[in-house]
Order: C-alpha cells, then sequence, then structure tokens
C-alpha cells in the first residue's frame, strides 16, 4: 500500500528533470584521488532505461560520458542486467557499445539466461530449448552439450505442429526417429510461433520427454522446467508495453493445468525479479572491481530500472535476502558466543544454515545493500493514476509479477524516482559522494 502512495506523490514532483535530491555525505572520494576506489557498483535495466526497441534514449549517452575516463574505462563497476535472451552476451555488448559510445565488454552484460551456467548437472543432459534467435548457439555458450530445438522436434514428429494449416505435412513421415529422450526444457525468451512452441513443450512434458510415447497426464511431477525472463510486458517503440517471455509463461502454466488438474513446476526460475540474477549479477560487479584492483569492498548496489514489478521489485527482493543474510551471520554469531558460555539456548534453525544450492556456485555476496532506483522513460508511467483506494489495485488480477512470486507492496516501492537513467547516474554519484572531474 505504501508503495502506491509513495509513487503517487513523487510522479506529481516529476516537473523537473532531477526529482530526487535527497544527499548522503558518504566515504568515496573523488575522481581527482591517486587511485579512485569506489565502493558501490551499478546495475542497468537495457529496455526502456537506456533504449527503446531500437531507439536510444537520448539522456543514455550523456550518463555514461559520466561513468568513464577519457581512456573509455569505466570510473565503477557498471554490469548491464537485461531479462533479454535472444542473444550471445558478445552481441548485446556490441549493440551497447555502439548505442552508449563507450566499449562495453560481454563481461558486463547479464542476459536473463547467464545463470544457467551455474546448472551443471544438466550440461550432459539432452535438453529442449524454445525461444528466439540463435538458440543453439546459447545453449551451447552456456555449457549444455546435448541441445535439442522445438525446429529439431518439429522435423522429427511433423504430426505434432498441427494448429497452421499449411504447415501440416503432405506425405506421412518416416517412423524412424534419432532424437534421444528429453531430459529437461529450457524456456530462453519468448518464441515466434507461439502455438508450435506451447504444443510440444506440453507435449514433451506430458510423454516425460518421450514423443514418441502418448500423453499420461497421471505421469508428476513432469521432467524439470528451467525458465529465464519472466516479464509479462516490456517496452519498445510502440505507444504501450508489448508482451513478454513471462505472458508465454501464463499461457503455458494455464494449457498444463487445464489437461492435468495440476500445476507446472519450475527447478528455477531466472531473470529479474529472482534473486539468484541479482547474485550473479552482484558476482560479475565483484569479478570487475578484482580485476581493476579496486580493493575496497563493493558495499552498495543500485539497480536502474523502468518496472516496478521486475526491476523495482527484484532489487528490493534482493535487498531483503541481503538483510537477513546479515541478520543469519549475527545469529550464527550469538549461537557461536552462547555456546560457548555453555548456556543452553535455542540453536540456529537448520534452514537458517543452510543457504542456496545456487549460492555455493558464487562467494558470498560482498554487498550489504541493493538500492532500487525507477526512471520514467519505459513501462512505467508517472502520469498514470494512482487510484486513492489502494484496495482498488491491489489485487491478484492487476499483478503483473510471475505466479511464484507473492505480491508486497514493500517491494514495489523505488528507493528512489527520477526522470531518466541521467538524473539516476547524478543522484547515485550525491549519495555516494563520488565527484568524477
Amino acid at each position: 500500500m505504501r508503495g502506491f502512495s509513495y509513487l503517487n506523490r513523487a510522479a506529481n514532483a516529476l516537473c523537473s528533470p532531477r526529482v530526487d535530491r535527497k544527499v548522503r555525505l558518504g566515504r568515496r572520494g573523488t575522481a581527482s584521488d591517486s587511485k579512485l576506489q569506489p565502493g558501490f557498483g551499478l546495475l542497468f535495466d537495457i529496455d526502456g532505461v537506456l533504449v527503446r526497441g531500437k531507439t536510444p534514449i537520448p539522456a543514455a549517452k550523456k550518463a555514461f560520458q559520466k561513468l568513464v575516463n577519457p581512456q573509455g574505462q569505466f570510473l565503477v563497476p557498471v554490469v548491464f542486467v537485461t531479462n533479454a535472451g535472444n542473444c550471445l552476451r558478445q552481441t548485446k555488448a556490441d549493440q551497447l557499445s555502439h548505442i552508449l559510445g563507450v566499449p562495453i565488454s560481454q563481461d558486463q552484460v547479464m542476459m536473463s539466461h547467464s545463470p544457467l551456467r551455474m546448472f551443471r548437472k544438466y550440461q550432459d543432459k539432452c535438453v529442449l530449448v524454445s525461444g528466439q534467435g540463435p538458440v543453439l548457439d546459447i545453449a551451447k555458450n552456456l555449457g549444455f552439450s546435448k541441445v535439442v530445438t522445438i525446429d529439431m522436434l518439429r522435423e522429427s514428429f511433423p504430426l505434432l505442429d498441427m494448429v497452421d494449416h499449411n504447415r501440416r505435412p503432405k506425405i506421412l513421415p518416416s517412423s524412424d526417429v534419432n532424437l534421444p529422450k528429453i531430459d529437461a526444457v529450457i524456456l530462453f525468451g519468448e518464441p515466434i510461433r507461439w502455438e508450435t512452441n506451447l504444443q510440444l513443450i506440453v507435449d514433451v512434458l506430458l510423454t516425460n520427454g518421450n514423443l514418441g510415447g502418448t500423453h499420461n497426464t497421471q505421469s508428476y511431477p513432469h521432467i524439470p522446467v528451467l525458465a529465464c525472463n519472466m516479464d509479462l510486458m516490456w517496452m519498445a517503440e510502440a505507444q504501450s508495453p508489448r508482451f513478454g517471455h513471462g505472458t508465454f509463461l501464463v499461457c503455458l502454466e494455464n494449457i498444463y493445468k487445464k489437461i492435468t488438474g495440476k500445476d507446472l513446476k519450475y527447478e528455477a526460475l531466472m531473470g529479474k525479479p529472482s534473486e539468484l540474477t541479482y547474485h550473479y549479477a552482484e558476482y560479475l560487479i565483484r569479478s570487475q572491481a578484482a580485476e581493476r584492483e579496486w580493493r575496497n569492498p563493493i558495499g552498495n548496489l543500485y539497480a536502474i530500472g523502468d518496472n516496478l514489478m521486475t526491476d523495482i521489485y527484484g532489487a528490493n527482493l534482493y535487498n531483503r535476502y541481503l538483510e537477513e543474510k546479515s541478520s543469519r551471520k549475527s545469529s550464527k554469531a550469538l549461537a557461536k558466543v552462547v555456546a560457548g558460555t555453555g548456556s543452553k539456548a535455542s540453536a540456529v534453525s537448520q534452514e537458517e544454515e543452510s543457504d542456496n544450492a545456487w549460492e555455493s556456485e558464487l562467494a558470498p555476496p560482498s554487498a550489504t545493500s541493493c538500492r532500487s532506483v525507477l526512471v520514467c522513460t519505459g513501462v512505467y508511467d508517472p502520469h498514470t493514476q494512482v487510484p486513492s483506494d489502494p484496495s482498488e489495485c491491489i489485487t491478484e488480477t492487476v499483478f503483473h509479477g510471475h505466479r511464484d512470486f507473492r505480491f508486497d507492496p514493500a517491494l514495489v516501492e523505488p528507493g528512489h524516482l527520477v526522470q531518466d537513467v541521467d538524473a539516476a547516474v547524478q543522484l547515485i554519484f550525491e549519495q555516494e559522494n563520488f565527484v568524477p572531474l
């Protein structure tokens, strides 16, 4: 509730390019120091923040001129965190370099599918991939060695794709099929032919990965499904947001449940707003800082985005995770102290002791906070009237987040609301007392 009233007040203040004037004196120093030591990192969304479709947002280039020195080196660690998943990281880095006028490396780019590198147990298994763009190359670049695409499935089982009458086979195909059993399904992003992808993915789930068999609606749980990018909508050149991969997932989930009466289960959901994505992004920030030999720990992350339900929700969710992790550390330390005194105190719970499986793949985060910054150049529209009665809008029907994420009004309250990405960078510099020359 509190988040919507905040947005209503802040939107009314958007008459000037700079909205947020709060300044907290920091400890970082200035660019005139002999060796600049930033203690913060920046996570940039792309669509709606830096570009709309293929059109650059004017403030983007201005913002990035503040972030590099005359040699083109970044003054602070920067990672581009996008929910797009239809290309390789190097391709996206090249596009960003052209748009922003500064050199971007692929190590600064995080696609929605980048965390799949951590799911090593599937890399030697046969996986079905769905999406668009060079999905085969993307999967192999992520470490998967046995990959089957939707097109390969359709070619092997042409009788399964029957919605488009013009694509139905004229001659009955041979029954000889050499494709192996599918062990897992990986959803990179929204495909082009939704009816084909939906049909064949459901077929794979209902046959336990063996399309030569018949449907078994009682076989449950189904083979693992890993999905990237949960955006219900995204902002391109059109006046209103367009369907994203989250819309495709809504279709898949509802078709599966309608047929089987059971919920589609995900082995993993990645891309914003998942904690997994931000944890991986923080790892990339730390790697960048280490490569530049910046010795100060990166304590604060700033996530700049245009979408309340992905960028802001995700940043705030990760901030909550960091706070809880710090609290768990304090609890463990207290438990050790109590144990050392011989007192009988309740032990730290097993749940608190066990970290998430994906955490074991990466070093523990050094960040202590992840602050969200909302811009008004994309999905979020500051001129949209927010109802005075929160109960009118805060219902399941208007929550644009994924089915498996609980709606919490506090998580869609941005830490700061600014006009554009240039204003966001200027605000962050003020927050950190960071003054590049």
